[in-house]
């Protein structure tokens, strides 16, 4: 008997995002993992700047979701933030889910918004 494919789900965090932020973003990411209990979150970060503060918040993330058996995985993730997750020695922590990883195009849950404020 095959094993049950995971509960996917798919949301975007949106910025810029500043560190007085980051209480509120992982209490809504939280509410939504406890609604949903995916075992894997696709978190598009299009939208989001690769610097420290963005890295803090996405590691917060990943921390959290592990608290609900979920992991995270980054979905559009710019070069220079897979490079600065590189160089913090983050990107075995905060993997990146490329969209030619078996799914086929217009297949990609729709996200769900998860604003910076």
């Amino acid at each position: 008997m095959a094993s049950p494919a995971p509960r996917t789900i798919s949301f975007a965090v949106t910025g810029p995002i500043a560190r007085p932020d980051l209480p509120g973003l992982c209490e809504r990411v939280c509410r939504l993992l406890d609604s949903s209990r995916p075992d894997v979150a696709l978190c598009d970060v299009a939208g989001v700047e690769p610097d420290a503060v963005t890295v803090d918040a996405l590691a917060r993330l990943q921390l959290a979701a592990q608290r609900y058996g979920c992991q995270v995985r980054l979905h559009h993730a710019s070069s220079e933030l897979l490079e600065l997750l590189g160089f913090m020695g983050l990107r075995d922590v905060l993997p990146d889910f490329p969209p030619s990883a078996g799914r086929q195009v217009g297949s990609e849950p729709q996200s769900q918004p998860i604003g910076d404020r």
